[in-house]
Formats: C-alpha cells, sequence, structure tokens
C-alpha cells in the first residue's frame, strides 16, 4: 500500500481512539441500538474506510485496486488492539 496512504490512515486511526468521547456521545445520541460496542466499532471502521478510499483517490488518483484493498484489510487487523480503548 501507498505510504502516504497508510500514514493517513494511522493518522485516522489514532483520531478515532483519542476522540473516544465523541464516538460515545453518538452512541448515547442514538440509544435505540442495543450494541454499543457493535456501533462503535461501526463508526471507527466507517471512518477508516472512508479515509482509505478518499485518500486513495485523492493521493493516487485512482480507486483503489483490489490487492491494495486486502493490504488495507490486513493493516486494520493488525491494528484490532487499538480499537478495544473506544469502551
Amino acid at each position: 500500500m501507498d505510504k502516504i496512504l497508510l500514514k493517513k490512515i494511522e493518522q485516522k486511526i489514532q483520531d478515532s481512539v483519542s476522540n473516544k468521547d465523541e464516538i460515545k456521545e453518538l452512541i448515547q445520541s442514538l440509544s435505540v441500538v442495543d450494541d454499543s460496542k457493535s456501533f462503535a466499532l461501526g463508526i471507527v471502521v466507517g471512518r477508516i474506510y472512508n479515509t482509505f478510499y478518499y485518500q486513495s483517490k485523492r493521493i493516487l488518483k485512482r480507486d483503489p485496486t483490489p490487492e491494495e484493498f486486502e493490504e488495507f484489510l490486513e493493516f486494520v487487523k493488525n491494528k484490532k488492539s487499538d480499537f478495544k480503548d473506544l469502551w
């Protein structure tokens, strides 16, 4: 995966973890969702995926390839332990 793109995704993960209070507020405002852990993870994954896709288009000037998407998935799997601080 492109190093600049990888750095942007890493920044988004750190932003998500450091903004956990905002995520908790969002979860509370949508309290009808019973499984708040899954909901929080969904918010974070959405932010990270959006960063991956948007930055791919911005930096690489194209959609990510299937191989880059696989690299992205592997990167996110390796960062899974960072997400436990959200709840």
